[in-house]
């Protein structure tokens, strides 16, 4: 059953919100504690939009597929011998059964528990002593469907059914992106990150969301970029990061003969960063994931030009896995530890009517698209 909230508690945990940043107050800190909004969350948010699953390249050939969970929902995505690009939740129509563990290419999708299998485009191929049971017809059985569009060369998916397209919600992302990381289509997966974080997803998203905090708890980071360059737009389910990367030597890469020399970053609605970093081409996936009310499981993916990270790429890596993972990670936990006092429920946004790196608009947008969640929370 659905999570209800009531009109009042949406009313007591956007008491202060105002549609203009500048004279907003933030959403209430219960909403980033207390498990019932992460609930809301669950339903509201996480099983109606556009989640990440893999670069394209995963799924190009018949009978590719790559499985995951969405909160708590198994699904997995697949080629079929035509070539469509299909994805259903992983479960056996038979007893329940998980069917595909991971990534790899099968011809038949074989259940683990009692060997009935499918094709590829879902339909029942064959159960074994079928033939013994009375009116039992192969052709009406059909693994359930899950949205699946590929966006940008990367592929996601959506629990429901009714979503509008990716492409149509996401309005000018997708020239944005290719207009900056043309080569996406032909970058391949090359490593991951991953950490358990001991705050609330909000938390760790709003963290990304501005650069106010960059001068005072990233001191290596502000010289991979121009601050006076960087500039923040928000723009329906998604806000851009934009700045020149740093004109002088830094801690993170080396800037000789970058072939990219823009610092860029998308957030897209509700839990996802793209990335694109000064050096050789390059593209990186960031999502946070809910783990509790105050845990979160962050995973980084980068994709360059080949499998096997050059050593500048690696030094990136390491820049962002030994130095600004572990600020960012004290810093929201910091934050969680905060909320749980009486003494902070909300706080004003710092906002710069330039829209510049400092500014915390973006954070703004962000909560305002949670409380539009709430608010259908609120309808049911």
């Amino acid at each position: 059953m659905s999570e209800i909230l009531s009109r009042a508690e949406l009313e007591r945990v956007g008491k202060g919100f105002d549609p203009v940043a500048a004279r907003s107050w933030s959403i209430n800190s219960d909403c980033y504690r207390e498990p019932k909004f992460l609930e809301i969350e669950r339903e509201q948010i996480f099983r109606r939009t556009w989640q990440f699953l893999c670069h394209e390249e995963k799924l190009r050939e018949p009978g590719q597929y790559v499985a995951t969970d969405i909160q708590g929902q198994s699904l997995f995505a697949i080629r079929d011998s035509s070539g469509e690009l299909r994805a259903f939740y992983n479960v056996c129509k038979h007893r329940g059964h998980q069917l595909l563990k991971g990534e790899g290419t099968v011809k038949l999708i074989t259940c683990p528990y009692h060997a009935w299998a499918y094709l590829p485009n879902g339909a029942l191929k064959h159960a074994p002593r079928c033939d013994l049971v009375e009116d039992f017809d192969v052709s009406k059985v059909q693994l359930t469907p899950v949205r699946v569009e590929v966006f940008c060369h990367l592929v996601f998916v959506n629990l429901d059914p009714e979503a509008v397209p990716l492409a149509e919600q996401a309005g000018d992302l997708a020239r944005e992106i290719m207009a900056y990381a043309p080569d996406l289509g032909s970058l391949t997966m090359a490593h991951r990150l991953t950490y358990r974080i001991e705050a609330n997803w909000k938390a760790v998203t709003d963290n990304f969301l501005e650069c106010y905090h960059c001068q005072v708890a990233h001191k290596d980071f502000v010289t991979l970029v121009e601050m006076d360059t960087y500039k923040v737009a928000t723009h329906g389910i998604y806000s851009s990061h934009m700045a020149k990367a740093g004109r002088q030597q830094n801690k993170a890469y080396s800037i000789d003969a970058a072939s990219v020399t823009d610092h860029a970053v998308w957030y897209l609605w509700p839990n996802m960063t793209l990335m694109r970093y000064p050096g050789r081409g390059n593209f990186m996936v960031w999502r946070f994931i809910p783990v509790g009310p105050e845990e979160t499981y962050e995973v980084f993916d980068f994709f360059f030009e080949t499998a096997e990270p050059t050593e500048a790429e690696m030094e990136a890596i390491r820049f962002i896995d030994d130095v600004l993972q572990p600020e960012d990670i004290g810093l929201v936990e910091s934050v969680q530890r905060g909320m749980r006092t009486p003494a902070f429920k909300q706080g004003r946004y710092m906002v710069d009517p330039a829209g510049s790196g400092m500014s915390e608009h973006a954070v703004h947008h962000f909560h305002s698209l949670i409380l539009q969640a709430y608010e259908r929370a609120c309808g049911a």
